[in-house]
């Protein structure tokens, strides 16, 4: 499971070969949630309060990089 950042303490993360839609994997101390990276919502799990806003805000920054990470890791 590589990470690919640490954003205020909660680690991104993103698989080889992961299933659709487009996503990524967070998590910080027992919270775990999954991110779609098209709309920078939470399609599962979920992350405390003031951890969501700050990630969904750099996912929206981040979406061209996100994209980037899970093309060359589902091609």
């Amino acid at each position: 499971m590589p990470t690919y950042f640490t954003i205020s303490g909660v680690k991104i993360q993103l698989f080889f070969q992961d299933h659709a839609p487009p996503h990524f994997h967070t998590s910080i101390a027992e919270y775990k949630a999954i991110i779609s990276i098209e709309g920078a919502e939470i399609l599962e799990g979920g992350l405390p309060k003031n951890k969501t806003k700050i990630i969904l805000e750099w996912a929206i920054e981040h979406k061209e990089l996100l994209m980037e990470i899970w093309n060359d890791l589902n091609d």
